[in-house]
């Protein structure tokens, strides 16, 4: 407890040292030997736990960082541009539900699943120019469903 520090890390620094015993191939000859080899291998694993904890920490933090909102961008401080995004998010799905099933389907695979043109054009069955030609025609349709969209809100 005194090197890890909480509770949860003793239990599981005492089950690797379990999963340890039970993989070694020879068996010690001298009893004597046991207790000082199960200390030593209590002491490496408490170790091996600590670096893996502090690695974790370290990307943790590190993806924080990366994430963190600047001064000039403020994510979580305007609830406007947090209504107008999911406004959006909203028009977007329910003009993509108006679409024919290929047009939505080729859209999502593209810019849902970031999926390039080969992969799609392997999943699909078809050849790279149909996939930019399918691709050019479902974003004409749903940019007219989205004005469409935009132009009922506005008259009703």
């Amino acid at each position: 407890m005194a090197r890890l520090g909480e509770l949860q890390a003793v239990d599981e620094v005492m089950q690797e040292v379990a999963l340890a015993v039970v993989r070694q191939s020879a068996p010690l000859a001298d009893a004597e030997k046991v207790a000082p080899w199960l200390y030593r291998l209590t002491v490496t694993q408490a170790l091996l736990y600590r670096r893996r904890i502090g690695r974790r920490r370290k990307l943790t933090e590190g993806y924080a960082e990366r994430v963190r909102p600047t001064e000039g961008e403020s994510r979580t401080s305007d609830p406007l541009a947090w209504l107008l995004a999911d406004e959006r998010r909203k028009l977007v799905r329910t003009a993509l539900e108006r679409l024919p099933q290929r047009d939505a389907e080729i859209l999502l695979l593209k810019y849902t699943e970031d999926w390039s043109y080969h992969e799609i054009a392997a999943h699909l069955g078809i050849g790279h120019s149909a996939v930019e030609a399918r691709l050019h025609r479902a974003r004409r349709r749903l940019r007219s469903e989205l004005a469409a969209l935009d132009v009922a809100e506005i008259e009703g």
